[in-house]
């Protein structure tokens, strides 16, 4: 969303709103267990939910912001301070570490924006786009993977070839649900009433 409509009041705030989830994103990323929760050579992420509520106040652009900071971050940890032995190997590749955040806020933020345009009730919207936010993050990083590293079993965590794909998907179930349904709870829970107070989509 352009921000063309906004007063140079609102255009202050927004930076400031900015300013604000990108600190939260160098934080969590900083501080255990405040962005990931680790599980086994993975990790839970919880760093999705602030890039959904941030693509839900500000809008789909600045969620993709957001998002994308948060990948720069993730793709520069894993050459200097990597969150599993598993990001020293797959997010090296900037796609895997960058392009999948990104599409979490302008796929959650896209959808809010379109329900706000088509529907009397758009905050009913939220949970759904939230989910599907999350689940764009897992599908990306992890379809990824299997395109870039199947038949490489010797330099994936020693995971076999042939078992690349039954273990992407183990990660779906065991990462990927979770995430995505704690995504469709919290996110709508902390977004609206920031919706409500500071409206950036008028």
């Amino acid at each position: 969303m352009g921000l063309e409509h906004l007063s140079n009041h609102q255009k202050i705030r927004r930076l400031v709103f900015l300013s604000f989830f990108t600190a939260i994103i160098i934080v969590q990323n900083l501080v255990p267990f405040l962005g990931y929760l680790p599980i086994g050579p993975l990790d839970l992420t919880l760093i999705h939910i602030t890039v959904i509520v941030a693509a839900f106040v500000l809008g789909p652009v600045d969620g993709a912001i957001i998002g994308g900071i948060w990948g720069i971050i993730t793709f520069v940890r894993a050459f200097i301070w990597p969150t599993s032995p598993l990001a020293t190997i797959v997010f090296i590749n900037p796609l895997i570490a960058i392009l999948p955040r990104v599409m979490i806020g302008i796929v959650a933020g896209g959808i809010f924006a379109l329900a706000l345009k088509k529907y009397n009730k758009p905050y009913r919207v939220l949970p759904l786009a939230a989910i599907l936010g999350a689940c764009c993050n897992t599908l990306l990083v992890l379809g990824q993977i299997y395109l870039f590293y199947q038949g490489k079993s010797q330099i994936l965590y020693h995971i076999d070839a042939k078992a690349l794909l039954p273990y992407l998907l183990t990660v779906v179930g065991t990462n990927g649900i979770p995430e995505a349904i704690l995504a469709g709870i919290v996110a709508p829970l902390i977004s609206v009433p920031l919706i409500k107070k500071w409206n950036f989509h008028e």
